[in-house]
């Protein structure tokens, strides 16, 4: 892989913003509509905002940590950078499309990399219906919440919420339960990823639930509809000797 000229975002941390002046005396500023690669500076939620700002560029990105877990991102060192860029191994994400109606009628929609999670608004349970491909397969879930993930994102959302960690290249998403009290024993499932998925607030003027797809939120929501966008496609580079699968790997044996 040959990537020569790389275009730089940095987050507004200090550090991130003194090391992309330093990318670009020694590699130059190269504008997004003329560099082969896109360097993010930042932690995994400046990464999503990144991906979904440029996605239209179709350009690899690689991340370089200046958040906290990192998880999307590579380690910061001495190395050089475009001998890095060099010898990345890359993964393609496809993100999720969700559509979700609020209860003034209005149609609002987002893309997410790593989640949509619905999420109670008040102190009362949400009570949620749940659809896969027209079929009603859980008729009502008194929960906290429920979010659907794809592998990329299994390991961060919906792993806190006790989902499944999905490997990379699964055609698979993970559909997770937050915090159920009925019915207790359900755990979630795993869904093809070709699947549409559709939830429906049941009581929601009185049971208001929210929607975030990563960290796009619309409020006092009556239905949300979310499928796999097979027509975008984003690429993410990771050094050889710490790949993504590698990593997905390592968070099944932490304990």
């Amino acid at each position: 892989m040959k990537l020569q000229k790389p275009f730089f975002l940095a987050s507004n941390n200090a550090d991130a913003q003194k090391k992309k002046e330093i990318l670009e005396k020694k590699f130059g500023s190269n504008s997004a509509d003329s560099a082969d690669v896109i360097v993010v500076l930042g932690g995994d939620g400046f990464m999503l905002e990144a991906i979904k700002n440029q996605m239209d560029k179709n350009l690899p990105l690689f991340g370089l940590n200046y958040g906290s877990v990192g998880f999307l991102m590579n380690t910061v060192n001495d190395e050089d950078l475009i001998q890095r860029l060099d010898s990345s191994q890359s993964i393609k994400i496809k993100p999720l499309s969700m559509i979700a109606k609020t209860t003034d009628r209005s149609e609002h929609s987002a893309i997410a990399i790593n989640e949509v999670s619905l999420l109670r608004e008040t102190h009362q349970a949400a009570k949620i219906k749940i659809s896969i491909d027209k079929n009603v397969r859980l008729e009502e879930l008194v929960c906290d919440g429920v979010l659907l993930s794809t592998p990329s994102g299994s390991t961060a959302y919906n792993l806190s919420a006790h989902g499944p960690i999905l490997p990379i290249n699964a055609d698979v998403l993970a559909l997770t339960p937050i915090s159920a009290f009925r019915p207790r024993r359900w755990k979630g499932a795993i869904l093809n990823n070709n699947s549409e998925v559709k939830f429906e607030i049941i009581d929601n003027k009185k049971r208001p639930v929210s929607v975030v797809a990563d960290s796009t939120e619309f409020r006092d929501i009556e239905s949300v509809t979310i499928k796999q966008d097979n027509q975008k496609s984003i690429q993410l580079l990771f050094d050889a000797q710490h790949s993504f699968e590698e990593r997905i790997l390592n968070e099944q044996f932490k304990f």
